[in-house]
């Protein structure tokens, strides 16, 4: 080619319009990319663009590049994708939460783009039905008691309004919020909008997806981590082009591309496993609210135990408040009876009191259900010589191995190391030595079928019952009472109606209280009130037994008197005196390295180098509680600051003052949740 072809080509390519694409990596901001001739871009287009050496899908974020940088530098645009654009409220809502979380806009966009190969059409053409495509809205078929009719009244008309509310809709275990705030879920869809269902356990959304499908005649789209990538695929496509009107998932299905969403539903509001803790740390209600602040729509909070964030709002006047008081067609809600150990004690080797064991055997003489609940999976969380008194632990981690006896394995729960169950001691070589302290559901399976040996026995716990498919058969044996004894973990205390279920017992109340967690006694309560709640949801009425060596404590005699709001009172009380949240702000920094000496000689660095201020207190650097976690050693600063303190930039500042070495890992949590 002649020299001035060349240089007149390089002309017309320095003179390319420039776009900035944010691509979802762990970067903080979008790159300049020259789009070729040909190729029209618009805000929110997905395009392909190369990164280093590899390719990968972007979002045009800007239509204005960075003048300075040198043309020769910028790379192409390699193709633009037909679906529809990302919305500026989906980009605004990325923007927001990197800010607000401190994470990189790139690594929130990850969550938006979470289903490699959708933009691309499928390799073989074929048909693809997506999910919940509902063209007509049925009516409701149920008879609402007054109370219900009119709560789904007041949400149908804040749904109709098309703005932005956030309501409270608070009701006790069994007073049908489902089937109503199903009403504002129906208004939603007759406007031709989308609407997001957030389920804390998705895993068990058998008895939700048939509700949900006996109101609309078909199913939802479910988005969770069990969904197969096809399905993701589908879904994700369906969502975009705004065919897919209801998605029902987990945390991460509030980062879906919605096309038209119109009302977000947060059910189990106070749950804490909407926090998010890998990756970007976020808490997933706060974030809808968010959400559906930006879109200018309407979002619905439910819960029978609501957290006393949201308690708090509502009585700020910030929340809408809806109640329903009483159980659906009359039920009654269970007597509570607190056992205290100290003066009924279990058996040698036991672990329920003689009151327990007598409740079982009078419910299984009657051919009623039972459930025993206790949070802890296998069969004991410590397993020690008796010889030598060697403890088995984690060679990753600061914790015990848990003794899985059907699996004839020792888990850690937190790295997911295991190893045999031993025959002997590795410390001293002693045969049957070993000893198994403390009970986990298996061992109180073992203990029930000792004291009804006719008796049918399930174990609900998330390392027995491993995929949907495993649920979904279990709770159809319960439901066509193939099971007279159900012995589970928390997945078990929420969302569920067994009508024969009169019967449940608490195995261990005090265990949710250890450890220095400021929410603690909040969840405690939570958690017992969701489980008590399982008990005579039908006709028959149920009877609750908490078992505790501390019936003085207030979270016990909240759930023995059934007086949730004194509790929460109490509860307020207490944090407003300590300002800490929602009456202050908190914030986590967690830093990770093998290397305990130079670990400890960076936070001693940071912690001289912070910045000073009357109104913000930083506590550390100390262990975290879980100081050894998958072969790193763990420190922990807090910060604790009024509730008018931008801590975000308090703590961009802090960090930006001393740059951390490749080996430590530092991570920034806004209102930590936990603090293991």
């Amino acid at each position: 080619m002649p020299q001035s072809s060349l240089k007149q080509s390089s002309l017309l390519h320095d003179s390319a319009p420039r776009a900035q694409v944010l691509v979802p990596y762990p970067l903080a901001r979008a790159y300049d990319y020259r789009v070729p001739d040909g190729m029209n871009v618009s805000l929110g287009d997905y395009v392909r663009v190369p990164l280093g050496k590899k390719e990968t899908v972007g979002v045009v974020w800007s239509l204005a590049g960075d003048a300075d940088l040198d043309p020769s530098r910028v790379k192409f645009v390699l193709k633009k994708y037909a679906a529809a654009p990302m919305t500026e409220v989906q980009r605004k809502f990325i923007e927001w939460v990197a800010r607000y979380t401190m994470a990189d806009p790139g690594s929130v966009l990850k969550m938006s783009l979470s289903a490699p190969g959708a933009l691309a059409p499928p390799k073989r053409a074929r048909l693809i039905t997506p999910p919940c495509q509902i063209d007509a809205v049925p009516s409701n078929s149920l008879v609402f008691s007054d109370s219900q009719q009119q709560a789904a009244a007041s949400l149908t008309k804040l749904v109709a309004a098309r703005g932005y509310s956030a309501v409270l809709l608070d009701g006790v275990t069994g007073s049908g919020k489902t089937e109503v705030y199903f009403e504002a879920v129906a208004e939603a869809l007759r406007q031709g909008r989308q609407v997001l269902i957030l389920l804390p356990e998705i895993s068990l959304s058998a008895q939700f997806l048939e509700r949900f499908e006996r109101r609309f005649g078909v199913l939802p789209a479910l988005w969770h981590s069990e969904v197969s990538p096809a399905q993701r695929r589908t879904v994700w496509a369906g969502v975009t082009s705004g065919v897919t009107r209801v998605v029902v998932g987990a945390r991460s299905a509030l980062f879906l591309p919605y096309a038209n969403l119109g009302l977000v539903v947060v059910d189990e509001e106070h749950e804490a496993s909407y926090k998010q803790e890998e990756g970007v740390l976020y808490h997933a209600r706060d974030m809808a609210i968010v959400r559906a602040h930006l879109g200018n729509i309407p979002i619905v909070l439910v819960s029978a135990t609501p957290s006393l964030e949201t308690m708090i709002n509502v009585k700020q006047g910030k929340y809408h408040y809806l109640l329903l008081s009483s159980r659906h067609a009359g039920a009654k809600m269970p007597e509570v009876q607190i056992i205290d150990l100290r003066k009924a004690p279990p058996g040698r080797g036991k672990f329920m009191s003689p009151l327990l064991q007598r409740a079982l055997q009078e419910t299984f003489a009657a051919q009623e259900q039972s459930l025993l609940f206790l949070n802890r999976r296998g069969y004991a969380p410590l397993t020690l010589c008796r010889h030598c008194g060697y403890r088995f632990q984690c060679p990753s981690c600061a914790a015990w191995l848990v003794d899985h006896r059907k699996q004839a394995r020792m888990q850690c729960h937190h790295c997911g190391y295991s190893q045999q169950l031993p025959r002997q001691c590795p410390e001293c070589s002693a045969e049957d030595s070993l000893a198994a302290c403390g009970p986990g559901v298996e061992r109180i399976q073992e203990e029930v079928t000792s004291l009804l040996p006719e008796a049918r026995t399930l174990i609900l716990a998330s390392d027995v019952v491993t995929s949907p498919k495993m649920i979904n058969e279990a709770v159809r044996q319960i439901e066509d009472h193939e099971v007279d004894v159900i012995i589970g973990t928390q997945i078990i205390a929420k969302g569920h109606h067994f009508p024969d279920l009169t019967c449940v017992g608490v195995v261990d109340a005090d265990l949710g209280m250890a450890g220095g967690d400021l929410r603690a006694g909040e969840r405690t309560f939570q958690l017992l009130h969701q489980v008590s709640g399982r008990a005579g949801r039908g006709a028959k009425p149920g009877r609750v037994y908490i078992q505790t060596f501390m019936p003085e404590q207030n979270v016990i005699r909240a759930l023995a008197a059934n007086d949730r709001d004194r509790f929460l009172d109490v509860e307020a009380n207490l944090r407003e005196k300590a300002a800490m949240p929602p009456y202050g702000r908190l914030a986590a920094i967690i830093l990770s390295g093998a290397d305990e000496l130079k670990l400890d000689q960076f936070c001693r660095a940071l912690a001289q180098r912070a910045p000073r201020f009357d109104d913000i207190r930083i506590l550390g650097p100390a262990p975290a509680p879980l100081g050894f976690l998958r072969g790193k050693h763990r420190r922990r600063f807090l910060v604790k600051a009024d509730r008018s303190i931008a801590i975000q930039k308090f703590l961009d500042e802090w960090l930006a003052l001393l740059k951390a070495p490749s080996t430590i890992q530092v991570k920034v949590d806004i209102d930590p949740q936990s603090f293991f």
